[in-house]
């Protein structure tokens, strides 16, 4: 199973839509920029139908290294999360 880049994300827009890649790839960058932008301000975004992306805490913890075994101190801060919504765990467990 391969991954989906951003080039084939807006490739197929552009082919559905007619408008242009270039167009399109300004959208995509436009439209993830906000995302970042609203997540670093701590602001929720919710996507009706798709999902919510919003920030959660992570406390400050002790880990260990997988390589060397030596423990590592891990500081706290924010991590970006992502919550699918109802219908789009419908849409992809239907396939």
């Amino acid at each position: 199973m391969a991954n989906v880049t951003k080039k084939e994300i807006v490739e197929k827009i552009a082919q559905n839509t007619g408008i242009t890649q270039v167009d399109v790839k300004l959208v995509i960058e436009s439209f993830l920029q906000a995302i970042s932008d609203s997540l670093k301000e701590q602001r929720n975004i919710e996507l009706r139908g798709f999902g919510r992306y919003k920030t959660r805490k992570r406390k400050a913890r002790l880990a260990r290294n997988p390589r060397t075994g030596e423990p590592v101190e891990v500081i706290e801060g924010l991590r970006p999360v992502f919550e699918p919504s109802r219908e789009l765990k419908q849409y992809i467990s239907e396939t």
